[in-house]
């Protein structure tokens, strides 16, 4: 036995002869092209059931829960988006408003659509063209004055690494009552940092993580975690709701692997921190956003008068793929399955790229994030006819929809704010999404009262 729970019980059964799903049956064609189908079975006597685990499952999720110090731990195999679906609903009753930082993931805006949950945005100032997490001082403010305001979900770590001040936002949440939630998708590794500094969980009543960002996991192998065991009854409903009824095990047994490895080998952390330093060390020309998370390598292409998305191109051509490129940060996403022969063939690739033609001389400095007033309803302004207008004309409209910049998909506004001219500036050139042929959304105009937020 290895000790990995799930893989365990999948290899009990692994050579019957199969008369369920999935239809490949452990062999066939597929197999011949992707050796994973031996282990992708479904909800047998042997194995366990995701919805109401019984053996494998529900030993692995206690023992990622004692890994991760939390009273509960729920696997997930849609990544974490059917995680943030569950824990907003599981606080949907307990007030009609949530605090929601602007640069949060689209699951948390469909998550506030779903459940009528009119999201309060806060926007934290901007640290060298990246926008950081909100000041804990207008938490407060917004708390203290609003009854109605159920709690907060931040995000931490964002895309680029920066950690939010997470025990300053329990402190204020839990002093007035009210609910944290946290989105640590990009974090599952910070639970095995020393003292586990940075991580979510030691603060959030309800977290999410996504392990195949970080961790040796199959792509969508995610996890909840609870802490406050109020709020079980209804992130159990929750999951019933938004996780598939035909999860992966292959997906399920990977996520359980990479709790487990990375805890007994907290050393491969090591070496790729160690990598990382050696590799700044060894390009001191190059500059590097102050990411408080490792993990997350940010290039600073505006020293190098070069578009970080053109350096992308060209590092695909020696083989190298980034996380993303958004015009003046190229990040690249590190685990501990990172190597220092990674990082060497990146700097040698960096190096190459750098000195070809039509890359440097190509880079154009980011819009500022505008900071835009709210004055209307999110789902007052979602609830109305709408039309597409020409963004020049959009000004002083009402948005009808969440536009913004891609990557990383922050919204520069979001439905139910009014459209300024910042934030056509912001919208205009470059990549975007929220926009249909360079036209956006907006709520019609007619004779009746509009409803203040």
């Amino acid at each position: 036995m290895s000790g990995y729970r799930i893989l365990d019980s999948i290899n009990k059964g692994k050579r019957h002869i199969s008369f369920h799903t999935p239809g490949h049956k452990g062999g066939g064609a597929l197999s011949s092209v992707l050796r994973i189908c031996a282990d992708d079975v479904t909800e047998l006597s042997y194995t366990d059931d995701l919805s109401d685990p019984e053996g494998a499952i529900l030993a692995a999720q206690s023992d990622m829960a004692m890994i991760t110090g939390a009273r509960r731990a729920y696997i997930t195999t849609d990544g974490s988006t059917s995680g943030i679906l569950a824990m907003m609903y599981a606080v949907k009753d307990r007030g009609g408003k949530i605090i929601v930082p602007r640069n949060s993931h689209k699951s948390v805006w469909n998550a506030c659509r779903l459940f009528h949950l009119e999201p309060v945005i806060v926007q934290g100032e901007e640290r060298d063209g990246v926008l950081n997490s909100p000041d804990p001082a207008e938490i407060a403010a917004l708390v203290a004055k609003d009854p109605d305001i159920c709690g907060m979900i931040a995000l931490s770590p964002d895309y680029y690494g920066n950690i939010a001040p997470l025990e300053k936002y329990a402190e204020i949440l839990h002093s007035a009552g009210r609910v944290f939630l946290c989105d640590g998708a990009h974090g599952a590794h910070l639970a095995f940092e020393e003292g586990r500094a940075g991580y979510c969980g030691l603060y959030a009543d309800m977290w999410v993580e996504s392990a195949h960002k970080s961790l040796p996991a199959l792509t969508q192998g995610a996890a909840v975690f609870l802490s406050d065991l109020r709020f079980e009854e209804e992130l159990k409903d929750g999951l019933s709701l938004f996780r598939t009824t035909s999860p992966s095990f292959p997906v399920m047994a990977s996520v359980e692997f990479a709790y487990k490895y990375t805890e007994a080998h907290t050393g491969d952390i090591a070496k790729v921190k160690a990598a990382v330093k050696a590799f700044k060390e060894k390009y001191p020309d190059y500059k590097f956003y102050p990411s408080a998370d490792w993990t997350k390598l940010c290039l600073d292409c505006a020293p190098l008068i070069t578009d970080s998305a053109v350096l992308a191109k060209e590092l695909e051509k020696r083989g190298i793929y980034a996380e993303f490129a958004d015009g003046r940060y190229i990040v690249f996403y590190l685990s501990p399955c990172t190597t220092a022969k990674h990082l060497s063939a990146l700097g040698a690739a960096l190096t190459w790229a750098l000195k070809r033609k039509g890359v440097r001389l190509t880079y154009t400095p980011r819009k500022v994030m505008p900071q835009t007033p709210r004055t209307f309803s999110y789902l007052y302004a979602l609830r109305q006819p709408a039309e597409y207008v020409s963004l020049e004309s959009s000004i002083g409209r009402m948005c009808a929809c969440n536009a913004g910049l891609m990557p990383p998909c922050i919204p520069v506004v979001a439905a139910g704010e009014i459209i300024t001219e910042a934030a056509v500036r912001a919208l205009s050139g470059g990549h975007t999404f929220g926009l249909s042929g360079g036209k956006i959304k907006v709520v019609k105009k007619h004779d009746g009262q509009i409803h203040n937020f």
